[in-house]
């Protein structure tokens, strides 16, 4: 495999692991910084935003 796209993988992994701490947390400014970068990121994703 790719050693790039295992980075890019352990990346997104990554964000994805905080944006769950954050919504566990109820760290609404925290959830959507997240979101943020990862829209910014991973452009062809959609994300939603919290409420």
């Amino acid at each position: 495999m790719n050693t790039t796209l295992q980075k890019a993988n352990l990346q997104l992994d990554d964000y994805l692991d905080l944006l769950n701490l954050a919504t566990n947390l109820g760290d609404t400014r925290w959830q959507k910084e997240i979101i943020r970068k990862l829209s910014y990121t991973y452009p062809a994703a959609t994300c939603k935003q919290p409420q």
